[in-house]
């Protein structure tokens, strides 16, 4: 069975890395001749900045999460796609999405074959000293000066302008549920925008795929009111979310009227026979 993010992924990701680029481009090496992967909240020494290791782990987890995906994918004849193109919806060669089920197993799809995108905002959670006997771990992010995952501000921002921006580049994309998956939790600040965002339709959830990312079983946020943050316990869990996620179609819409146009397209599909028919004329004369 699959295992959701966890130290031993992190452990992995540094093995991996080490052998594809130098120890300086992993780690930060402080004045006091250590390389951390974070600078320690204790550390007092001067510091730099670190780019090179944003598109390793950026490519690393967007892989663990199509492995993460495909045994479900297979289950339903569908298929977990790492960069795919659809520019109808804004996903670009430069842009692409990060993950995303479909139909057919290519990187450009058209929208009617994709059935769910995920952005993947996961970093390295736990601080990490890399030493000639090999790596230590020092502690989890409440030790690190960094803000890893869904803790940084900037990260969320770029997930929530990516989901509006395939929302508004065409009506294509209504259909298709849009999921940020992360490896922490979320800061106090964004508790209730996420459950706004979930509402109005954006963005279908955040989801955390680290069970424990504080040591000795400190407990984090499991889920806000709304369950536009949901931190994901179990494989079997992820199972149902996904079940979930598909099984409940549903369809994007936004739009600026008047309460008397909202009353005459309330009044025009209301004259249709069933349910989802009226649901339909409601969404088609929305758009006019």
């Amino acid at each position: 069975m699959p295992e959701l993010w966890t130290k031993d992924k992190e452990f992995e990701f540094f093995e991996i890395s080490s052998n594809l680029v130098t120890i300086q481009q992993l780690f930060y090496y402080g004045e006091d001749f250590r390389y951390y992967a974070y600078w320690p909240k204790s550390y007092k020494g001067g510091k730099s900045t670190l780019q090179s290791r944003n598109a390793l782990i950026g490519n690393f987890t967007e892989k663990f999460v199509v492995d993460l995906l495909q045994d479900f994918a297979k289950s339903r004849n569908l298929y977990a796609i790492q960069g795919a193109i659809c520019d109808q919806i804004g996903l670009t060669s430069k842009s692409p999405a990060d993950v995303v089920l479909c139909r057919e197993n290519k990187t450009e799809q058209r929208i009617e074959d994709i059935i769910a995108i995920f952005e993947v905002k996961m970093s390295i959670v736990w601080n990490w000293e890399y030493t000639t006997n090999g790596l230590k771990c020092l502690g989890d992010f409440k030790t690190h000066q960094g803000n890893p995952g869904l803790l940084r501000s900037d990260s969320m921002l770029k997930a929530i302008g990516k989901s509006i921006n395939i929302r508004v580049s065409g009506y294509g994309a209504s259909h298709i549920p849009i999921v940020i998956l992360g490896n922490t939790p979320i800061t106090e600040y964004y508790t209730e925008k996420v459950d706004h965002l979930l509402i109005a339709g954006i963005i279908q959830g955040f989801w955390s795929l680290n069970t424990k990312p504080l040591d000795d079983n400190i407990e984090t946020l499991k889920q806000t009111d709304k369950k536009g943050f949901v931190r994901i316990d179990s494989y079997c869990e992820f199972l149902d979310m996904l079940d979930k996620l598909l099984i409940e179609k549903q369809n994007f819409f936004s739009a600026m009227k008047t309460k008397n146009q909202l009353g005459k397209i309330i009044e025009i599909a209301s004259q249709e026979r069933s349910l989802e028919s009226k649901a339909e004329k409601f969404l088609e004369l929305i758009k006019v």
